[in-house]
């Protein structure tokens, strides 16, 4: 029942390029590889851009290719303005923003603000002595009179946020790997020279940023304890889980520092930043930071990127945090990224996948705010099986077997099925392709109309074409069992979107008179069939 969407029958409402933007995230370890090393890197990504532009979407999002010796691939960085020689030079990320450019793709890229390497020279100043002028830089603290550390913060990655270096006979606070210590963001010095390094991308062409960890950025100066987190249905895995991070993180002093960089970015025009934030409390942390048109421009938390099932409850409860109101911040969603498991490998099971990838690319792109796609969603990637010997993410490796670990969704894109290595480098991977991806390569599903590639590239033009959904009031009507649907309104068009998210059909018919412009899987108006959903305008 698909059909071609008729032209829009208003004039086009004017807004922010980046209002209801569909963003493409690369990971560039994983991307191409243009070198033979095994490793993707920017030549390669420069290369393969004309696939990206194919989707329609409006932006790419760069994962870190900053100098850092990789203990973190990449969040961990030693020099804020290079680019590590694994991934290329200057000159090759210069081509790279040209090249998208042309292409009409904005170009955002990772900052990482909460941290450095233990590497970056600021941080080799710092512990060098008490009394230099990057001594206030990071984040010191005195052994307790017993030599224990000053407090009871964990790291996300196990073990107390902190470590003790000799140098100075002091503590270093890191909220994550003890080699990525926490720059002291409450230092005005700090603040001007993260300023500085954004300037210095901005000048050379960037659209934007995506800051990570933004809400890991400031700490209690009074370093008091975290109490402990209230009993909960879910089991804790890591010391981290056994504390509310009052104290470590989130603290009211950051907005404020988000309107220097807001006040910086705007001298530069139409740019865009999007703030990763994580945590209980995340929803109104993303509020905090997006509000009114002096912080970010949107945030994204982990709604959908940890959740166990997609469902319409999951869904009312999302868009109902972010209504149309004055003030409010604008979101963001994604169903999968570097850090998190496959979304259909998640949400289905093995023989249901194929269909629900496509059911969760029409949800994505239906829903009211920023939607971004994970490289290899685009093919319905599923999540691999990294066996030990080939893990490299710290934390899978740290708490083995029983963390899933991040290396399973960050596996090589898989660009011609029939080429070695799936085409993406002439030499063995840095990380194992999925034994069924070979199937799903790009060129395959080139040559397939029906393909997961052509139906993404489809449901991207009916987003870019319908200001409904891309700017519109999102209005739930039904959330019951797997039934979801919800209008998507702006005077002048009216939207119905509609998803059966389980797996037997479903007898439901709206009120009123629609016809379907664009759908997947079996059914129509009167019935869903398994993992099947229809957008329909009304009549």
């Amino acid at each position: 029942m698909n059909q071609l969407m008729p032209p829009p029958i208003a004039p086009r409402l004017a807004r922010a390029w980046w209002r209801g933007a569909v963003i493409y995230q690369i990971y560039p370890r994983s991307f191409a590889d243009s070198n033979g090393d095994g490793i993707g890197d920017l030549p390669g990504i420069t290369a393969r851009l004309d696939h990206i532009a194919s989707l329609g979407v409006d932006a790419i999002w760069l994962s870190p290719f900053f100098p850092s010796p990789m203990k973190d691939f990449g969040y961990d960085v030693s020099d804020y303005r290079g680019v590590d020689p694994i991934f290329g030079t200057l000159d090759d990320f210069d081509a790279l923003v040209a090249r998208a450019h042309a292409l009409g793709l904005k170009v955002i890229i990772d900052q990482v603000y909460a941290h450095t390497s233990d590497a970056h020279a600021w941080f080799e100043e710092s512990r060098a002595r008490r009394d230099n002028p990057k001594a206030d830089w990071y984040v010191w603290a005195d052994a307790k009179p017993d030599g224990s550390p000053p407090n009871n913060w964990q790291s996300v990655f196990g073990g107390p946020a902190w470590t003790w270096d000799a140098r100075r006979c002091q503590y270093y606070m890191h909220n994550f790997l003890s080699s990525q210590p926490q720059l002291n963001c409450h230092n005005e010095a700090v603040q001007q020279a993260l300023l500085d390094v954004a300037r210095f991308w901005l000048d050379r062409g960037v659209d934007g940023f995506r800051v990570d960890a933004i809400n890991f950025a400031m700490h209690d100066p009074e370093l008091r304890d975290n109490p402990p987190a209230p009993p909960s249905n879910r089991a804790p895995t890591r010391p981290f889980d056994f504390q509310l991070h009052v104290y470590n993180q989130s603290h009211e002093a950051i907005p404020a520092f988000i309107r220097r960089l807001r006040a910086l970015l705007d001298t530069y025009g139409a740019t865009f930043t999007v703030a990763e934030v994580g945590g209980v409390d995340s929803d109104g942390e993303m509020k905090a930071f997006t509000a009114d048109d002096r912080h970010f421009n949107s945030a994204y938390s982990f709604d959908y990127l940890y959740a166990p099932q997609l469902t319409p409850a999951l869904v009312r409860e999302t868009a109902e945090r972010w209504p149309d109101a004055p003030g409010l911040g604008w979101p963001s969603w994604a169903f999968s990224n570097h850090d998190a498991p496959r979304a259909i490998s998640r949400w289905a099971s093995a023989e249901a996948r194929p269909a629900f990838a496509r059911l969760a690319m029409l949800v994505l792109l239906c829903l009211r705010g920023d939607v971004f796609i994970y490289q290899g969603d685009e093919l319905g990637l599923t999540q691999v099986e990294i066996g030990y010997d080939d893990l490299q993410d710290p934390e899978a490796i740290a708490n083995w077997p029983l963390t899933l670990g991040r290396d399973g969704a960050r596996t090589p894109l898989p660009w011609d099925g029939s080429a070695p290595y799936c085409g993406f480098s002439s030499a063995k991977p840095w990380l194992p392709l999925g034994a069924d991806h070979a199937a799903l390569a790009v060129a395959a599903q080139e040559a397939d109309p029906e393909s997961m590639l052509n139906l993404t590239r489809r449901l991207v033009a009916l987003r870019q074409a319908s200001d409904a959904l891309l700017l519109g009031e999102l209005r739930v009507i039904e959330a019951q069992g797997a039934l979801l649907a919800f209008e998507r309104v702006v005077p002048g068009e009216r939207l119905l979107c509609v998803f059966n998210l389980g797996a037997a059909p479903i007898d439901w018919r709206p009120e009123g008179a629609w016809a379907v412009i664009e759908s997947v899987g079996e059914g129509g108006l009167d019935r869903l069939g398994p993992y099947a959903g229809y957008v329909a305008r009304a009549c």
